[in-house]
């Protein structure tokens, strides 16, 4: 990996709005560059010696930053190289950008990530929330993570069974969210592999073909269905100014399954001869669409209000419509979440980390746990 040769150098109020997808938020009281591991013990210790609080900032594709800004040490990670150390062992230092390292893997013929193309962020975000997209996860390549152990103040290796890895969650933002920060991940890829294609927008693409497509062409297809759901950044398109899905896909039991398509089908929303889209999982829960509870609650694509709304292309995402505050973002989070929990008695949790922000937020995970 590649170690920066120069000192770290600490920043007063420095706007973190550029930082982050969504253009949103004020400043941070001291900002620095890690550009080596030895910066961000470095760092760390700056603001222990402080007493400030601090926050570990990658792409800055899945944060909302308050208006306020962050009253503390926000650190972000610009350690960078990718190693290949054996035929499908490769390891990325975590302020790589995730799309250029998919890239990279698809161009050395590598698969197991191909489907994750596109999506905003850096590599040391990817375990945080073992992100998935369109039938593949993270969790079920990555060989190992290493992390810079905060308790102990030292660098070590975590396995793939030790970060925990499920649906959008690890130990790195449940039970142990101040624990670590991600220094690099290693990928356990296949060299010549073939591609995933469960995914039906996928299939549907490739349903003409004779032959199997290659990882390239899966990877051109994946980025295209996510420039169609405007998934992808384009600065000339508006609706990509988010964090992409705000919200998880709640996962409930059968009979509160039953019990919201019985809800839906009273306002009318389903006919009767209708089913509500429900994915039964193998652990016995089901999981439902957030896309669609927020959509037949009244927030259709294109809602919008003011300076927020709802992308007209998904309406899991929420977006800057230019000159947005936090504040606005999160009182129309709150009016989505309330709708469909009395239309449908499901609760939406979002999926963003909220940076610097001290009034408690519903079914959300503030700086205070991951800092």
């Amino acid at each position: 990996m590649k170690q920066s040769q120069f000192p770290l150098v600490f920043r007063e109020h420095v706007p973190l709005a550029p930082y982050t997808t969504l253009g949103i938020g004020g400043p941070a009281r001291f900002f620095a560059e890690a550009g080596a591991e030895t910066h961000v013990m470095e760092a760390l210790e700056f603001a222990r010696a402080r007493s400030l609080p601090s926050f570990i900032l990658g792409g800055g594709s899945n944060i909302v930053v308050s208006d306020a800004g962050f009253d503390g040490l926000v650190i972000r990670i610009a350690l960078l190289g990718i190693r290949r150390k054996r035929s499908g062992m490769v390891t990325a230092a975590a302020g790589e950008e995730w799309d250029q390292f998919v890239r990279w893997c698809v161009e050395h013929d590598l698969a197991g990530i191909e489907c994750l193309s596109g999506i905003p962020g850096s590599v040391g975000g990817t375990p945080v929330q073992n992100v998935g997209a369109y039938g593949q996860e993270v969790g079920e390549v990555i060989h190992a993570v290493r992390v810079l152990d905060r308790g102990r103040q030292k660098v070590v290796e975590l396995s793939n069974e030790q970060c925990g890895f499920s649906y959008r969650t690890s130990v790195f933002n449940t039970t142990r969210p101040k624990g670590f920060v991600v220094l690099a991940v290693s990928y356990g890829l296949r060299p010549g592999g073939a591609p995933r294609i469960v995914y039906p927008d996928l299939s549907r693409h490739f349903a003409e073909r004779s032959d199997p497509p290659g990882l390239i062409e899966v990877r051109d297809a994946v980025l295209n269905v996510r420039k169609s759901k405007s998934m992808v950044l384009r600065p000339d398109d508006p609706n990509s100014k988010s964090v992409g899905s705000f919200f998880k896909n709640p996962f409930v039991s059968s009979a509160t399954a039953l019990q919201a398509e019985e809800a839906a089908r009273h306002r009318g929303t389903l006919k009767r001869d209708e089913v509500m889209p429900r994915y039964p999982m193998p652990d016995g829960t089901v999981k439902l669409s957030a896309a669609w509870l927020i959509e037949h609650a009244g927030f259709v694509k294109g809602y919008s209000r003011g300076c927020v709304g709802l992308s007209s292309r998904h309406a899991l995402a929420l977006i800057n419509r230019g000159g947005a505050t936090a504040e606005a973002l999160l009182d129309l989070m709150r009016d989505i979440q309330e709708t469909v929990r009395s239309r449908f008695d499901v609760e939406l949790t979002p999926e963003p980390v909220f940076v610097g922000f001290t009034k408690p937020l519903p079914k959300a995970i503030s700086v205070e746990e991951r800092s």
